[in-house]
């Protein structure tokens, strides 16, 4: 969360501020096209129609009870309970024959695994992002990030296939402890999806993949329980580039 130092400063005044018009409280059956929303993303998605979203690009928690050097924690990274109910949303809110790109916690492959395939999806691929730096070390020294590539029915298949290992981008974590970059979430973007077309982001954290889908041309919306990161995402979105970087303390 962020102190009350950083939120009462002037520099800093109404970059944290969250309209009370977007923290959902029920179900509202519209699409916020072009926004970040805070709240549950299964509760917000249940208001949403079906088939009504062409891409889910997200990084959910790993359920691995991560804290970065700086004590930030990840909400519900230690409960599995929400992966099932998430992912049938996510399933019923996609349109058909279109797909889901979703990181994953590699020791809790069964969990994940389990969930997508109860919801419906097919795996059709797998992505991996080399690393030259260990992430974590537990029996082995991580060095990797990965995604499975998710289908809900038959996607037509690209004329030129994106390569299943990509090029990892570090971006310091500054505003989130497990921020991807904007360079990570576009090549996933514009080979899933079509200029015009809508890219959810149901964990969308500090709104990487929301920014990734407004510079490649894309409708995007984003959710996460988290008001800071609501707000950063929203600024983020708007242009404004803080030095986030010192305000987060011990969560």
């Amino acid at each position: 969360m962020l102190t009350d130092e950083y939120r009462n400063d002037n520099k800093y005044m109404g970059l944290f501020s969250v309209p009370e018009y977007t923290t959902v409280k029920t179900p509202c059956r519209e699409l916020p096209i072009n926004q970040i929303m805070q709240g549950d993303c299964i509760s917000v998605m249940e208001g949403f129609p079906a088939a009504s979203v062409d891409l889910v690009v997200t990084d959910p928690p790993y359920l691995v009870n991560y804290k970065d050097r700086h004590g930030r924690a990840i909400r519900n990274d230690s409960d599995a309970g929400w992966i099932g109910p998430a992912f049938r949303q996510i399933y019923r809110v996609l349109k058909d024959n279109s797909f889901c790109v979703s990181f994953y916690g590699d020791i809790h492959i069964d969990k994940f695994m389990g969930a997508w395939k109860e919801a419906g999806f097919r795996l059709v691929g797998h992505i991996v992002w080399p690393k030259r730096y260990a992430s974590s070390s537990w029996y082995l020294s991580r060095h990797h990030e990965q995604a499975f590539l998710l289908a809900k029915g038959t996607p037509p298949r690209p004329d030129t296939p994106m390569q299943d290992i990509q090029e990892w981008q570090y971006t310091g974590n500054k505003l989130h402890p497990t921020q991807k970059a904007v360079a990570v979430m576009k090549p996933l973007i514009e080979s899933f999806s079509r200029k015009g077309e809508i890219v959810l982001d149901p964990f969308s954290g500090s709104g990487t993949t929301a920014m990734a889908a407004k510079q490649s041309g894309r409708s995007y919306i984003g959710i996460d329980l988290e008001e800071d990161y609501v707000a950063i995402a929203r600024n983020r979105l708007a242009g404004h580039e803080v030095g986030y970087s010192r305000m987060f303390t011990n969560n």
